[in-house]
């Protein structure tokens, strides 16, 4: 199942997942570039968001006002639908019109061996190879992993330092995979000092000793974070 997290006051763009591109607003292009996948449901805070997801024949589900990340608002949504505990909850961000769906399944293909494999946490995300000059924006989440490509840290300043001129820098992709036990567990950890200074929820499981399965994909896929992105975003469909 996909679930999209989609919060009406974003801080730094407010009501951009309503945001048109090319004739569709945003939640309901993200919604529909997943679709052929799994079911998708939309978990919202507001009903101006409902009534459009509504409007464009997508589920979509009321959740609280107070969730501190899309995580939590993804793990609400879940517990009120009837799927079994092991049954996969991944996370689209509704601010990601461009993603790919080799990269989903991607993801759903690592989460069933760790399934299968019975790791008692079940979490992944993404990641693709970037220059030296995209790590350098904020907005672009970098990772850090260790041999078996579990995330060692994530942060929004470019990581490793390029002291010996060599580095490679790993851009994360803002998708989640959990199971329906695992995201519920994630969602009941205590908050980290980490997650709150890079405001990165990520690293809530980093602090905890939970590790994240990380899955090296291509994509060209970027997220919307501001109005240049969105410009870009509809030269793009409109062409």
């Amino acid at each position: 199942m996909i679930i999209i997290p989609a919060r009406l006051a974003s801080t730094r763009f407010p009501e951009k997942v309503l945001a048109d591109i090319g004739g569709l607003p945003m939640v309901v292009r993200t919604a529909r570039a997943v679709s052929a996948i799994d079911k998708v449901v939309v978990a919202t805070d507001d009903e101006k968001i409902m009534l459009t997801c509504k409007a464009y024949g997508i589920e979509a589900r009321m959740t609280s006002l107070t969730h501190k990340s899309g995580t939590d608002r993804i793990n609400e949504c879940a517990q009120f639908l009837d799927i079994p505990d092991d049954e996969l909850i991944i996370n689209v961000q509704a601010d990601e019109p461009f993603i790919e769906i080799s990269v989903v399944e991607a993801l759903v293909k690592r989460l069933n061996k760790l399934k299968s494999d019975n790791a008692e946490f079940v979490m992944g995300s993404c990641f693709n190879t970037i220059n030296s000059e995209s790590a350098q924006d904020p907005n672009l989440v970098k990772v850090i992993l260790d041999d078996q490509e579990n995330a060692i840290y994530f942060s929004r300043s470019p990581i490793p330092f390029n002291r010996s001129g060599e580095a490679t820098y790993f851009g994360h992709i803002g998708i989640y995979g959990f199971t329906k036990k695992s995201l519920y567990e994630f969602c009941n950890l205590s908050d980290a000092p980490i997650e709150d200074i890079e405001k990165l929820e990520q690293l809530r499981a980093v602090f905890h000793q939970k590790k994240i399965s990380m899955v090296k994909v291509s994509s060209t896929g970027f997220g919307i974070d501001t109005e240049e992105d969105l410009k870009r975003a509809v030269e793009i469909f409109l062409k």
